[in-house]
Order: C-alpha cells, then sequence, then structure tokens
C-alpha cells in the first residue's frame, strides 16, 4: 500500500484502514464508512468477457476476487467509493464496461500515459465536462494531471458518465449519477495532494460523503 493513498485520506480527516483479502465482506461495511480502490496489477480480462492478450500486464487474481465483490458490496449499499487508477477500472469493469489491456498498442497516442519517476508532477492534461461533479468541486475546465496507466476504459458501462478525458480522447474520470457518491480517476491524486488542491480536494469529498471523519494531528 503506497503511503499517498494512506496521507491523503488522513490529511483530509479521515481514519485509513488497509483491508486485507477476506470473505467477511458484511464485517468490512459495518466497519468502514467509505472506500478507496486503489491502483495496483492489471485486472484479468476474463472477468469482462475477453481472452488475455499480448500487452496485458501481470495478474493478481486473490486481489480480483476481494476487490471486485467488494465493490459490488459497496454499490449495493449505496456507500461512497473513490476508484484511482485499477480502481477506476474495476468499477467500469464491475458495472460492464471493458477494458484496453495495452493503450500503447491499442490506442497509441502522443499523450503521456506511462510517465516515469519522478510522479507527483504533471505530464499531460484533462478537460473536465460541465454539469459533472468534478467540474462543480473544481470549477475548471481543465487540470494538469500526473499518469501512470497501460490500461484504461475502453467501452464506458452504462451506469458510468465520464467526467474527464485527456486530450487524445482517452477516459480520465467518470461517475456513477445513480448513487451519491462513486466516482473513480485514472489518474493519481496520492501523489499529487501533497502539492496540488485539485487532488486535496478529490480526497475531501470522499471523506465528507462519508462522514464520520476525525480531524487530523
Amino acid at each position: 500500500m503506497q503511503p499517498g493513498y494512506i496521507d491523503g485520506i488522513r490529511c483530509e480527516g479521515g481514519l485509513p484502514l488497509v483491508l486485507t483479502f477476506t470473505d467477511d465482506i458484511d464485517s468490512l461495511m459495518d466497519i468502514c464508512d467509505g472506500f478507496l480502490f486503489t491502483g495496483g496489477p492489471d485486472i484479468n480480462p476474463e472477468l469482462y468477457g475477453e481472452p488475455v492478450r499480448p500487452g496485458c500486464g501481470a495478474l493478481c487474481e486473490p486481489r480480483d476476487r476481494f476487490e471486485l465483490p467488494l465493490m459490488e458490496r459497496c454499490l449495493e449499499a449505496d456507500k461512497p467509493l473513490l476508484g484511482i487508477c485499477r480502481g477506476m477500472q474495476l468499477l467500469n469493469t464491475v458495472l460492464g464496461g471493458t477494458l484496453y489491456q495495452d493503450l500503447p498498442t491499442e490506442q497509441p497516442s502522443p499523450a503521456e500515459h506511462k510517465m516515469e519517476a519522478p510522479y507527483d508532477r504533471v505530464v499531460h492534461d484533462v478537460n473536465i465536462l460541465e454539469n459533472t461533479p468534478l467540474h462543480k468541486l473544481l470549477g475548471v475546465s481543465s487540470i494538469g494531471v500526473n499518469s501512470s496507466h497501460h490500461q484504461a476504459v475502453n467501452r464506458l458501462a452504462t451506469d458510468l458518465q465520464v467526467m474527464a478525458r485527456a486530450t487524445d480522447g482517452i477516459v480520465e474520470s467518470v461517475w456513477m449519477p445513480s448513487r451519491p457518491m462513486v466516482w473513480a480517476t485514472q489518474w493519481h491524486p496520492e501523489r499529487l495532494y501533497h502539492q496540488d488542491d485539485a487532488s486535496r480536494r478529490i480526497f475531501a469529498a470522499l471523506i465528507a460523503a462519508s462522514g464520520n471523519c476525525i480531524s487530523p494531528k
């Protein structure tokens, strides 16, 4: 677990709990007011009905088996949910969408989607759609973001709507209008929050929706 996820939640007034793989999802629903699904390895393409193709990266099936039903329960329970990178891809998968398994080969682009370190810097812009929660939160039509992914949303799930796109058209943020707060970003606010107001606001939105906040020390 990268410390930025933990620190981003804590600095905005939340109490972060790092979850381990378990079948006892009912207990997690009782303990947690909101959920952050983080970045990580690729999602098994079989979960969205495709064979694994060349370019797909390493898989972690135990994590898939844990996170997929956990996210389904979050949605059923109307728990606030923020997905980051893999978390956004998982959200699209759970709701019936598909992914590009390898952007460089399937959707070549001059945009830098797979950056090199350091990761706390801007490498491309995203355009934020008007009349979306992200536009309302930030009050701007574009922001600069970091980017560290080789997969992305291909066919968008019907229950999701786009909040932001990269200049090459790749979906960079989504939301689920039928839920109180189900948001996701393809970029990594946990690597920018310490210097970027937009990233802090995204974490703050999750904490505000989750309620039962504590004050940061």
